[in-house]
């Protein structure tokens, strides 16, 4: 039966783990394939161009935003995210499933562009918790975290937008519970129902 991919969202205040949810259901689903964002922050330390982000200059980013050729993007302290629309919509029509990893104004945007687009919500354990694991990462100042916090408080209100919600107490059940709402999706009765009648109509 011939379908279109899916486009999974996955987005949630950073720290939340977002990323090490991804990358370990990624491991796990070699079929689908990762949409890497652009942006113009510097790399941190063991970050890989082209596989973490795509680091470019401002002026570049800047380009793709006056053609139209970024599905979402957001500026965010200072610097500019984004996500190539053409590869993520060329995937999609060739039934090919994506996960983009994102942040929450980036998901809403995708929302807006892409309807169908499946949106998850990484919560932490707890804001104390998050806030330990913005600290252990050694990357902010004292202000930055504390505007994190702030900003993190205002993301986790905007849940109700979104389709799912993972906890992330547990990486194991976190990557499984990702794991249930693409399986879930896949079998949607809404996405697939005239070609399932069609298939069974030409048994008569």
């Amino acid at each position: 039966m011939k379908r279109k991919g899916l486009l999974v969202v996955v987005s949630g205040p950073s720290g939340a783990g977002k990323g090490t949810i991804c990358k370990n259901f990624m491991e796990l689903n070699k079929q689908m394939l990762l949409s890497i964002s652009s942006t113009t922050r510097n790399p941190r330390e063991n970050e890989i161009d082209g596989v973490n982000y795509n680091f470019i200059r401002k002026e570049d980013f800047e380009d793709l935003i006056g053609t139209d050729a970024l599905l979402e993007y957001v500026h965010v302290f200072g610097n500019y995210y984004g996500t190539p629309k053409k590869w993520v919509l060329d995937c999609i029509e060739k039934g090919k499933d994506v996960l983009l990893e994102i942040e929450i104004v980036g998901a809403m945007k995708v929302k807006e562009k892409y309807p169908d687009a499946i949106l998850v919500f990484v919560l932490p354990p707890s804001l104390k918790e998050l806030k330990n694991r913005i600290v252990t990462r050694g990357t902010e100042t004292t202000e930055q975290i504390e505007n994190r916090m702030a900003r993190a408080m205002q993301e986790i209100k905007t849940i109700e937008k979104y389709d799912y919600f993972i906890f992330n107490d547990n990486l194991t059940r976190a990557v499984d519970d990702l794991e249930a709402i693409l399986s879930a999706e896949k079998n949607k009765v809404k996405r697939y129902s005239q070609e399932i009648v069609k298939i069974y109509e030409e048994e008569l």
